[in-house]
């Protein structure tokens, strides 16, 4: 399927739930899509549900509804078309990590604002690539201040934890976890904590010029803590669960405010920095760029790509 978009349905908030976080609570289910995309199909289906106040907030759980999907085999460049498909303006991810501070202890949240990219290269990370278009996005704030502070204004609806204001991702390759040079190496570099799903997430999004902030969730201490024993998936899935409950809590407290602005006019504060974010990208004149990637590339872009060819 390419060019074509059929799937809308003016769903504005997105939700991606991370490892441990793979259903929303609280919302009357409205029914379940199975999107496909010019880039192949999600991650699973994806979940409508109506919130008390009238809106619909689609639900993706990033890894499958079975945690089938490795980091690094995630399609992300489907489920963020599939959002944005859908109608998506805004999109809140949630998504496991290893802490490399010792203040920040398992069961925190951090919402992160950078990431530094430790992949290796070998994930789909444009939705450009191989289209015969070229485009370059502004990525110097990877993630949408005012949507941080958004959430970081409901952080009361955890009050057993820390929900961090700021802080820098390092986005791993994994699967297997870092090793204790490794570790020591991000702590070195300032980094706050650690993942392996943020990267090519957070590019992707800032191309399909969404409103996106991930809640970054410790599980663990990561591998340098030279007095404990390196992190092991036990360990991980003892705080797993307690961290689910809580991401449900903090983002049902979210979502009044959440809606209130991302139902706005669309040139509401929240989401102003990011729409029409992409208009000046292009490097080429139309007419130099691929027929085959312009129609590929309206199913994201109808505003820029959308004239008959």
């Amino acid at each position: 399927m390419t060019g074509v978009n059929t799937y809308f349905r003016d769903v504005r908030i997105g939700v991606i739930g991370g490892t441990g976080l793979y259903s929303l609570d609280g919302l009357d289910v409205v029914e379940t899509v199975d999107v496909e995309t010019p880039w192949g199909r999600p991650s699973g289906p994806i979940t409508i549900a109506a919130s008390p106040r009238g809106h619909r907030i689609a639900f993706l759980a990033r890894h499958g509804p079975s945690h089938h999907v490795l980091p690094s085999e995630v399609n992300y460049r489907a489920n963020i078309a599939a959002l944005k498909a859908l109608g998506a303006q805004v999109v809140l991810a949630f998504s496991a990590v290893g802490s490399l501070r010792e203040e920040i202890r398992p069961g925190d949240f951090v919402l992160i604002d950078q990431i530094i990219d430790r992949t290796k290269g070998g994930r789909a990370d444009s939705f450009f690539t191989g289209t015969g278009v070229t485009a370059h996005a502004s990525f110097g704030e990877p993630v949408s201040a005012g949507l941080r502070a958004l959430v970081a204004r409901h952080a009361a609806a955890v009050p057993a934890i820390a929900v961090h204001g700021s802080g820098t991702s390092v986005c791993m390759e994994g699967p297997a976890f870092s090793t204790r040079a490794e570790s020591n190496l991000y702590r070195a570099w300032g980094a706050s904590v650690i993942n392996m799903t943020n990267i090519p997430e957070a590019k992707l999004a800032r191309e399909a010029e969404l409103t996106y902030a991930v809640v970054c969730m410790a599980t663990d201490y990561d591998a340098w803590r030279e007095a404990a024993e390196p992190v092991t998936v036990a360990e991980v899935m003892k705080t797993m669960k307690v961290n689910a409950a809580n991401a449900k809590a903090l983002l049902l407290a979210v979502l009044p405010d959440l809606e209130q602005a991302a139902y706005a006019d669309p040139a509401a504060a929240l989401t102003a920095p990011e729409a029409g974010s992409m208009q000046y990208a292009f490097q080429q004149p139309p007419e130099k760029q691929s027929a085959a990637g312009r129609k590929q590339l309206r199913f994201l872009f109808p505003q820029y790509f959308g004239a008959a060819e």
